[in-house]
């Protein structure tokens, strides 16, 4: 009998930990093409500049929300043929993990469930301007959330849950 009661409070110490993905939805979505209608009379050879952020927040309980922010350029003899920036964003319920572990998960895991949200979106608005397809490579979150982490140690700044890549 004794046994069981320290199962029993131990079951109780332990905190239990949840991740859950509450809802993806776009937050905001522009895109533009000045410099059409010359630019479609131009050999499709642009340079093209992509931009990356994630920003996350608190928004209520163990509920948070995580912003992935994608800006694309397309230049053609500098001039820009089109710019489009999605703000991707998905509600994630995270209970029991906290400091360190949080903010790896809403740097890496969070943005990596939502890329291929964002990814598709930017296709989808680019082809529909009658622009090529443009299928953006993967990203890999991990790395980018160290190297955030390195230049704020080098910089003397303690991450506090934003990463800007």
């Amino acid at each position: 009998m004794a046994e069981e009661e320290v199962t029993a409070n131990n079951e109780q110490e332990q905190i239990e930990q949840k991740f859950v993905l509450q809802r993806i939805y776009v937050k905001d979505l522009s895109f533009e093409s000045p410099g059409a209608p010359t630019v479609f009379m131009q050999e499709w050879k642009p340079a093209m500049n992509v931009d990356l952020n994630t920003k996350s927040g608190l928004v209520g309980g163990d509920d948070f929300e995580v912003v992935l922010t994608i800006t694309i350029t397309a230049k053609l003899n500098d001039e820009t043929a089109y710019l489009i920036e999605v703000q991707q964003a998905g509600i994630f319920h995270i209970k029991g993990i906290e400091g360190d572990d949080l903010r790896r998960i809403l740097a890496t895991v969070c943005p990596n469930m939502l890329f291929p949200y964002a990814r598709e979106t930017i296709d989808g608005v680019i082809t529909k301007g009658t622009f090529p397809a443009l299928m953006l490579a993967p990203v890999n979150f991990d790395a980018l959330f160290q190297q955030a982490l390195k230049q704020a140690e080098e910089e003397g700044n303690v991450p506090a849950g934003e990463t800007t890549q």
